[in-house]
């Protein structure tokens, strides 16, 4: 009885102690099967998470992409415009270049005739200056080099044939354009308001432009000066200079200029041109 009492205490204590080392297995086990699983859990968010920062960088690269191709075509664009910027300034600067070449050949060509008028006006007022001041007058004006001789110089009154005095002058002035080949000569009759009614001339018109034709004859015929250069013309009472209401007034009314002007063929060819 004591023996069978002991074995079955035995058996039990072995069954316990079995049942305890089974436990602590599962305990372990079990342990290792949570473990397992939060690993796999977590390894899924994790490698949800990468995939979602993937899309976004996929994204963010898309996005990225499309704003570089953008900027390249802005850029490409820009520089085509720079380019055509570019190429207008150059065409520009050449247009301006060329512009200033021409109005530095323009001033040295109105130079050029500002020096001719100079030499011409110091020439004539050289050749014609044993004349009194109310025979005579030399001025410049407008680029041109006037001679105004009175009507007493040249003429006898309400007459349009020059006289001794007159052809003296004309010689001493004939001198100056024989030498200036390259001028225009223009001879303006003028007379005063005064009517004039004879056989010969019907009125101050005619009176002028015989006057002009006159003096233009001996310039030409008796001093040589060549009639391409020469133009005459009447201008009757209708450009006075002073009052023809005195005497002293008529007197410097009733004169023939002789107009000179260097030719200006060049300075209007290059104005045609540009």
């Amino acid at each position: 009885m004591r023996k069978s009492a002991i074995l079955t205490l035995l058996t039990a204590s072995f069954l316990l102690s079995s049942c305890v080392v089974s436990k602590k297995k599962y305990e372990i086990a079990e342990a290792g099967r949570w473990a397992a699983l939060y690993s796999r859990d977590s390894l899924a968010d994790l490698l949800d998470g990468s995939r979602n920062q993937c899309n976004a960088l996929m994204k963010d690269t898309t996005n990225l992409g499309s704003s570089l191709r953008n900027y390249q075509t802005l850029l490409k664009n820009n520089l085509n415009e720079n380019q055509k910027l570019n190429s207008n300034l150059a065409q520009k600067i050449a247009e301006l270049d060329e512009r200033e070449k021409t109005i530095k050949q323009l001033q040295n060509m109105i130079d050029e005739q500002n020096n001719k008028v100079q030499q011409l006006l110091s020439s004539v007022k050289d050749a014609l200056l044993g004349f009194n001041s109310d025979e005579l007058t030399v001025r410049e004006e407008g680029g041109k080099v006037y001679v105004a001789m009175s009507d007493k110089l040249l003429f006898e009154s309400g007459k349009a044939i020059v006289n001794e005095q007159g052809k003296q002058a004309l010689g001493k002035l004939a001198e100056v354009l024989n030498k200036q080949t390259d001028i225009d000569v223009y001879i303006e009759g003028h007379t005063d308001s005064v009517p004039i009614k004879t056989a010969v001339y019907q009125d101050n018109w005619d009176l002028s432009v015989i006057r002009a034709t006159s003096v233009v004859r001996i310039l030409t015929e008796t001093y040589a000066v060549n009639p391409m250069q020469i133009q005459p013309c009447g201008r009757g009472e209708f450009k006075p200079i002073d009052t023809n209401s005195t005497p002293d007034g008529r007197a410097k009314n009733r004169r023939t200029e002789i107009i000179m002007a260097p030719k200006l063929d060049k300075l209007f060819d290059m104005l045609q041109n540009n």
